[in-house]
């Protein structure tokens, strides 16, 4: 065999393995492109979870004599299917809980409160690795981040342990989430 064609073949047998290589590393789950920047850093993932990730499910923050705010709960569709078949969230799972004002108006149901302007979002982000140990953000298996409904890009969220973890306790042993009001995650 020449010289040339035994050059040849090496190279493409470099390539083919750089090739090859390139796509056995371990990838981060889509989660993570989507909802983390650098060192940690989490923000509201900039898709259209409204139209094209499942609803979780909806909570209502019950006031006097209105409703005082609606949480509606979304994740990608993915998750959902992996928690039906594990009863757990995968690694990459993100949690998008939109806060909504109410408007309240006579209907002819009734009474009623509706959703009305966005007040902000809380992210939380499934870390099955410990990505980020050390950055206050990120723990108990999470990313945490809350965002005022002015701002989706920048967190005043410093500590999750501080802020938010508390609201959360209840929750514990189901992951730290709420799972009980998403209906979607069970089976009929």
């Amino acid at each position: 065999m020449s010289r040339r064609i035994v050059t040849a073949l090496g190279a493409a047998a470099v390539a083919a393995a750089l090739w090859f290589g390139a796509g056995a590393v371990a990838e981060e789950p889509d989660g993570f492109a989507l909802a983390v920047g650098q060192n940690g850093q989490i923000r509201v993932p900039d898709v259209d979870y409204r139209q094209s990730w499942s609803l979780l499910g909806v909570y209502v923050v019950n006031g006097d004599e209105k409703a005082d705010g609606i949480h509606a709960v979304y994740t990608q569709p993915d998750a959902v299917t992996a928690y039906r078949e594990t009863g757990e969230f995968p690694d990459g799972t993100v949690l998008i809980k939109e806060l909504f004002g109410t408007e309240t108006s006579d209907m002819t149901t009734g009474n009623i409160s509706r959703a009305g302007k966005t007040e902000g979002w809380f992210v939380m982000v499934k870390d099955a690795t410990g990505r980020y140990a050390g950055n206050p953000l990120w723990g108990d298996g999470w990313g945490w981040a809350y965002f005022a409904g002015d701002d989706s890009r920048t967190s005043p969220t410093k500590d999750y342990q501080a802020e938010c973890k508390a609201c959360h306790v209840p929750a514990k042993n189901t992951d730290w989430v709420y799972v009980e009001g998403y209906p979607v995650l069970k089976k009929k």
